[in-house]
């Protein structure tokens, strides 16, 4: 059985940072892309970043240069460091995996992807 399982969002004022981490159990880590991705309240899921099974790393523009995705394959761990946070940063931040080894996800609702986790809360407010 799959599970992911997301830890470390909470409150912090603009500037500040958070280290997101998810546990992941019940396949086979190191064969996966892993994605953080987030929803603000009333928005679409936006893509946050990703890393391919290589560890070579994605992002997007509103965070490149900010956040740093990271895995531990031995420890079947991905983090998601987040500095100089800004307000728009604030959303649930969700691990998330594609349903099939190897492959990327292009993905427009959390449904694309093959297994997600519960999420965390990260707000950015003074």
């Amino acid at each position: 059985q799959v599970q992911l399982v997301e830890s470390g969002g909470g409150l912090v004022q603009p500037g500040g940072s958070l280290r997101l981490s998810c546990a992941a159990s019940g396949f086979t880590f190191g064969t996966y892309w892993m994605y953080w991705v987030r929803q603000a309240p009333g928005k679409g899921l936006e893509w946050v970043s990703a890393i391919n099974t290589r560890g070579l790393t994605y992002y997007s523009d509103s965070v490149k240069g900010r956040f740093t995705i990271s895995r531990d394959n031995a420890k079947n761990t991905l983090h998601l460091q987040m500095n100089s946070l800004k307000s728009e940063d604030t959303a649930v931040y969700y691990c998330a995996k594609p349903a099939l080894p190897h492959t990327m996800v292009v993905a427009s609702t959390i449904t694309d992807f093959g297994s997600w986790g519960q999420g965390t809360q990260v707000t950015v407010s003074s």
